[in-house]
């Protein structure tokens, strides 16, 4: 039977109390029958023994089961429940017959009955069976495109939430960088501040004791003066006049003993600070992590770069180089002037400038045609990234390179800083920003600058 409203027979079977196929069915003498359970219940509330239907009285407490409902309702449970599990075998709503047609022109499976009806005249018909198989043919076909659209989607949930783990990583492993930083800024102000009360209460220990040596020198000075008033009151009553040749010293006077407070305090935020500049570094350029291909080992300060024994469990960002062993600097340039020196080492490495669109996964054209300018030494050979490479003649093995970019001379240059031999001279007209790029087997650092003070 269809799913939907309930056939004629099975409203005949239903309990006119709870609407459900008799359970225990009995009958009182007016002839309406009920579920056992439901008419013991009506009658607990109505506290009488009526007919849910007539209303007419029972004359009995106890009425008789109706066995033959029982028997037909147990037949008819049992025959539903095999047409449940049969699944497939659905049953027309209008004549009760399997439903073995399916009509193209209506898209719905219909008995053989409704297959010779008026209703479904000069309609096409296929066997469900065959009808169910093309259009599972088709749902397969569809499915397919579907299936890898939810493969590419889990795939980009798992690099999302692997991202996610990773930046939780590193914001913790930042804020770890940040605090030791200030600390070690915090300690370098304790120790100057210990440094300079210390100098202070030096100052005090020497201006104090020689105050004190002035002090206990001018006690015994006005001893030896009170003596000699004594003796010269003395004299004064005598006829002997020599006490009109002694002569009396005036005290020394004291200066430069105080503290010297300017000393101290003079300019101090500003002294402390030009002190600072000794523990101080300023590279030009920093390198970017999100960029590193998984290879890289970066210091903690992002300067310097080196291949490590494994590669790191990084998310595969669109900025990570996923191929070539390379690490971008964090900041671009599009107009201006910049310059910064390199420390190359090891048998391999490679420095330069690229575009902000290269395409960091796959393998990238090293050369200017792709967005790329640098030098790099390779197989023992020193070589300018043209296309093809153009061999440098060097005198010596390269300890430092210089890169200079005039971005709006459209020049990058690269020197050996040791003695300011040019190396070699790229010109293109720039139209986006440029970033630095380096990649290295063993270390590669950029060198800091020297930062001074200057008043104005």
């Amino acid at each position: 039977m269809a799913s939907g409203s309930p056939s004629l027979l099975e409203e005949e079977l239903s309990c006119p109390v709870c609407s459900e196929i008799f359970r225990d069915p009995v009958v009182l003498s007016c002839s309406h029958s009920f579920c056992k359970a439901c008419l013991q219940q009506y009658w607990d509330q109505k506290g009488s023994l009526d007919c849910p239907v007539c209303r007419r009285r029972s004359s009995k407490e106890l009425p008789l089961i109706n066995l033959s409902l029982r028997n037909i309702c147990e037949a008819f449970l049992k025959e539903r429940s095999q047409r449940a599990k049969a699944g497939s075998e659905v049953f027309c709503s209008l004549h009760s017959e399997k439903l073995k047609v399916f009509c193209l022109n209506d898209q719905i499976p219909i008995c053989v009955i409704c297959q010779i009806s008026k209703k479904h005249e000069n309609h096409k018909m296929r066997p469900v069976q065959e009808a169910a198989e093309e259009y599972k043919a088709k749902l397969r076909t569809a499915l397919a495109p579907l299936q890898e659209k939810l493969e590419a989607f889990n795939a980009v949930k798992l690099i999302c939430d692997q991202t996610a783990e990773h930046i939780k990583s590193q914001a913790q492993h930042t804020e770890r960088q940040i605090k030791m930083e200030f600390e070690k800024l915090q300690q370098f102000l304790k120790d100057e501040e210990a440094a300079r009360i210390t100098a202070l209460r030096e100052e005090e220990e020497q201006k104090s004791r020689m105050m004190k040596e002035k002090i206990e020198k001018m006690t015994e000075e006005i001893s030896s003066f009170s003596e000699q008033i004594r003796a010269l009151e003395q004299e004064v009553g005598a006829e002997d006049v020599s006490f009109l040749q002694c002569t009396l010293g005036d005290p020394e006077k004291v200066s430069e003993v105080l503290i010297d407070v300017a000393k101290h305090l003079g300019n101090l935020k500003y002294r402390v600070w030009e002190k600072m500049l000794g523990i101080v570094q300023y590279t030009p350029v920093t390198l970017d992590p999100n960029t590193a291909h998984p290879i890289l080992s970066l210091s903690e300060d992002l300067t310097s770069v080196r291949c490590s024994d494994e590669g790191q469990q990084v998310p595969d960002n669109p900025e990570r180089f996923d191929w070539q062993w390379c690490v971008l600097g964090s900041e671009g340039f599009s107009s201006g002037r910049h310059c910064w020196d390199v420390e190359v080492g090891g048998e391999v490495w490679l420095v330069g400038v690229v575009t902000e669109s290269l395409s960091r996964k796959g393998c990238v054209d090293e050369s200017p045609a792709g967005g790329v300018w640098s030098i790099e030494l390779y197989d023992g050979e020193y070589r300018a990234l043209t296309s093809p490479p153009t061999l440098l003649t060097v005198q010596r093995d390269l300890q430092r390179v210089r890169v200079q970019l005039d971005w709006d001379r459209g020049e990058v240059s690269f020197s050996d800083p040791s003695d300011n031999t040019l190396l070699y001279t790229f010109k293109h007209s720039f139209t986006e920003r440029l970033f630095p790029i380096f990649s290295s087997v063993e270390t590669l650092r950029i060198c800091p600058l020297k930062v001074s003070v200057s008043v104005k």
